[in-house]
């Protein structure tokens, strides 16, 4: 096997549509800086296309997902790079109606994944939360109140609709 070949052939599909990508590429001009200064936190969710949700596209911002849109320490640890390396001076946290981390509790998840798999996940903490709007304040004031980004960072909560593409302000 070449050093350029998956070792499955469950990646197939990915490389092929990789060679036609390659024909039409068109960024090798980007920068790895946020050109517009943003960076959005989001769900892994794969109805949300972040970049096109607010107007933008390759290179504009600096996209950060993961289950249910949380501030993590890795979020942060991220976050503070992105400020003072990659050009963010704003960050937009996005979570999404219809979502799974908002309609379950942290128990249910583990219970779900024993029952079925018969894996004990207890040693994770997930970060579900039935109060997604009190989650999104709180992460947003976490953001706000991380001691080790850089000054002036304008930081904001919105909740993307799945079904309409529409976000939502909200307030910390």
């Amino acid at each position: 096997m070449s050093t350029n070949e998956f070792p499955h052939e469950s990646f197939d599909d990915l490389i092929a549509a990789n060679t036609e990508y390659q024909e039409t590429f068109k960024y090798s001009e980007l920068t790895g800086s946020a050109a517009k200064g943003l960076a959005i936190v989001t769900c892994m969710d794969s109805r949300i296309n972040p970049l096109s949700v607010v107007g933008m596209r390759s290179g504009d911002a600096k996209i950060l997902r993961n289950a249910g849109a949380r501030v993590t320490e890795d979020v942060l640890r991220t976050l503070v790079l992105a400020t003072y390396l990659l050009n963010v001076n704003r960050i937009l946290v996005m979570p999404h109606t219809d979502c799974k981390m908002a309609e379950n509790d942290e128990a249910d998840f583990h219970k779900l994944i024993d029952e079925q798999y018969g894996v004990n996940t207890s040693s994770l903490e997930f970060r579900t939360t039935r109060d997604q709007l009190g989650a999104l304040a709180s992460d947003i004031n976490r953001i706000r109140s991380y001691p080790l980004l850089r000054d002036g960072v304008a930081v904001a909560g919105a909740i993307y609709d799945v079904k309409t593409g529409k976000i939502t302000p909200h307030e910390g």
